[in-house]
């Protein structure tokens, strides 16, 4: 049995992406987790993002799916744009904030540069 991921990935008018510092350990990533029972991939997404940032988002397009057979997981990430709310600390996460491609964290999640650095190219297309 797969379990099923979904990020998105929202960048600003200066191609700057969204990151979440995780309160759970040292470590950004993007807003994104796994789907609930009977969820679907958008609905799922919208509901994590919502969470974790306290932002309301439309879908523009998918970037790409990932398969990670070791956690026997499939990640769908896809490229967003921000419909409403405004950025909140949660419980998941202690800071929300923009970063040049450039100029990430050194404590973000390596798969999560790869799926920001995949999402460059989609959006130059």
């Amino acid at each position: 049995m797969f379990k099923f991921g979904v990020f998105g990935i929202i960048f600003d008018k200066k191609k700057r992406v969204l990151l979440c510092h995780r309160r759970d350990m040292d470590l950004w990533n993007l807003p994104g987790g796994g789907l609930e029972k009977e969820e679907s991939l958008w609905d799922g997404l919208r509901r994590e993002i919502e969470e974790e940032t306290g932002l309301n988002i439309q879908i523009i397009k998918i970037s790409k799916i990932y398969f990670k057979p070791k956690e026997k997981e499939i990640v769908f990430c896809f490229i967003c744009k921000i419909k409403g709310g405004k950025t909140k600390i949660n419980k998941e996460a202690d800071e929300i904030k923009y970063f040049e491609f450039k100029k990430l964290p050194k404590n973000t999640a390596r798969s999560h540069i790869q799926r920001i650095k995949d999402a460059l190219v989609v959006i130059r297309k």
